[in-house]
């Protein structure tokens, strides 16, 4: 065999030890024991020592060395493989391990102080995972930003300098469409009880209609929506609430967004470094344009209506048109996964600040809750009422993932590009949307963007796909124009 075979037989088999630890992570959040958090976290920490060994192993450097490539794919799974090495060698072994045993017990430790309202019980556990996440990020800029370390990790070649300065561009405009929208007249919520085995019957119906395939996948309930898995195993959460219908039903096809780019990259990449998707910003483009621009479209509203007076009967809603309106009303709210289109950004920028403090250490998380809740009481004017609907509110924090946030903005920024594309390539889109019918946009997103896994870096994914550099212009004309229309502006 040659080096370049060796290398990527290895790589199989690491990668192939890596989705079963995220399998173990699935399992942890749906249907684990509760009493089963310590020894889950000793199983996670023994499965990590074992992928940083691999990650780090000495004969990945040699083969690394003496590969040749014969082509495009193999340039990339190279150069791939070689930014995981030389990241994974600069984090010390016991390091690796102690965080995956220290965020495993932190999620469930975060879980019961949610449902407490108890930050006291958290902040403790929280210390410990930021002290850590810093030793790691130090180890990885090695002098340099310690945040941009950590930030690779989500959105490799970007900067948290870069993301600052594409939100300053984006919060003025951002903060005038609220203030505008915000003082119209609000359209009428949904009122009602909504049974939940009809919920999820229905949530069944919309993951296959945006493409999942159940063969390959499940629908489960957990405390936040999550998409886990990658290849022939990709598994997607969603939550109900019995007032709230839309909860379930958005955050399932913002999840079957992400798992169908994990079933939509080239099986020829299964378990290899291109067998996931780039970027977690590139992730989000998916599930946001198939939350948003798809599932929030005037078109597929009208479907979805239908679909829910079948299921439910009259709810209070009187037609589609009033139902549109309700679906993308723009209301005061606390929880960044329940936000409307206009202020979902401002929910990101507050969580980037925070981290990045954080991490800098101009912040301390004693002072968290506070910083929090100030600076939302800035940002949109109103107090929060409970840590659930405040700094308890995302799992992200409890398990480690510092540099996760910013790429739910980055997000929705490469998905106004890709939409912007998509309306020119598939005219008869509206048309299709309407009778549900999401094919023309998701096959030329597969097209265009999933079947690539992690052959392009993220930006390039986004400029190949939309034929225009990323930029948050596309986004911000796509809202302004939809929210100044809904409401009149």
């Amino acid at each position: 065999m040659t080096a370049f075979n060796d290398l990527m037989a290895f790589q199989r088999e690491t990668s192939a030890l890596g989705q079963i630890a995220g399998r173990l992570g699935w399992d942890q959040e749906t249907v684990m024991p509760r009493g089963a958090a310590p020894q889950r976290a000793e199983e996670m920490a023994a499965i990590e020592a074992v992928l940083h060994a691999r990650k780090s192993d000495p004969r990945v450097a040699e083969w690394l060395e003496q590969a040749v490539p014969q082509d495009e794919v193999g340039k990339a799974q190279i150069r791939e493989i070689r930014r995981a090495y030389e990241r994974a060698v600069k984090v010390p072994a016991d390091l690796a391990t102690t965080i995956a045993r220290v965020t495993s017990a932190a999620q469930g430790t975060w879980a019961q102080a949610r449902a407490d309202e108890d930050v006291s019980a958290f902040l403790p556990v929280l210390e410990e995972v930021v002290s850590l996440k810093r030793q790691e990020g130090e180890a990885l800029a090695q002098g340099g930003d310690v945040y941009d370390a950590m930030v690779e990790d989500y959105e490799p070649f970007t900067t948290g300098a870069q993301i600052a300065a594409i939100f300053d561009k984006m919060r003025p405009r951002l903060v005038a469409l609220r203030a505008a929208v915000l003082d119209r007249p609000e359209p009428a919520a949904l009122n009602g009880s909504f049974e939940e085995q009809t919920q999820m019957r229905l949530t069944q119906k919309l993951a296959t209609t945006f493409g999942y395939d159940l063969n390959n996948g499940r629908v489960d309930k957990a405390v936040h929506p999550f998409s886990s898995g990658s290849g022939l195993d990709v598994r997607i959460t969603t939550r109900t609430s019995e007032t709230d219908p839309f909860n379930c039903f958005y955050s399932t096809i913002h999840e079957v967004g992400h798992a169908a780019y994990e079933q939509g990259i080239d099986k020829a990449y299964l378990l290899t470094p291109l067998g996931n998707g780039v970027s977690m910003g590139v992730h989000e483009s998916q599930s946001r344009i198939y939350e948003n621009q798809l599932g929030r479209s005037r078109a597929f509203t009208g479907w979805l209506f239908t679909q829910m007076t079948e299921a439910f009967g009259d709810f209070g809603i009187a037609n589609a048109d009033a139902f549109y309106a309700t679906v993308n009303r723009v209301h005061n709210g606390y929880i960044r996964t329940e936000a409307d289109e206009v202020q979902y950004n401002l929910h990101i920028m507050l969580r980037f600040d925070l981290e990045r403090a954080l991490m800098a250490g101009d912040l301390q998380v004693s002072d968290l809750e506070s910083a929090w809740n100030d600076r939302f009481k800035a940002d949109f004017g109103y107090a929060v009422d409970k840590p659930s609907n405040g700094c308890l509110q995302d799992v992200h924090w409890s398990v480690g993932l510092f540099g996760y946030f910013p790429t739910y903005s980055l997000g929705n920024v490469y998905a106004g590009c890709l939409y912007q594309a998509l309306r020119a390539a598939v005219p008869w889109l509206d048309t299709q949307l309407a009778e549900g019918d999401t094919l023309g946009a998701t096959g030329w997103l597969r097209d265009q963007v999933q079947q690539h896994g992690g052959l392009y870096a993220p930006r390039d994914v986004i400029a190949r796909a939309s034929g225009v550099e990323p930029g948050p212009e596309p986004l911000l004309s796509y809202l302004e124009e939809k929210f100044g229309t809904l409401y009149g502006i």
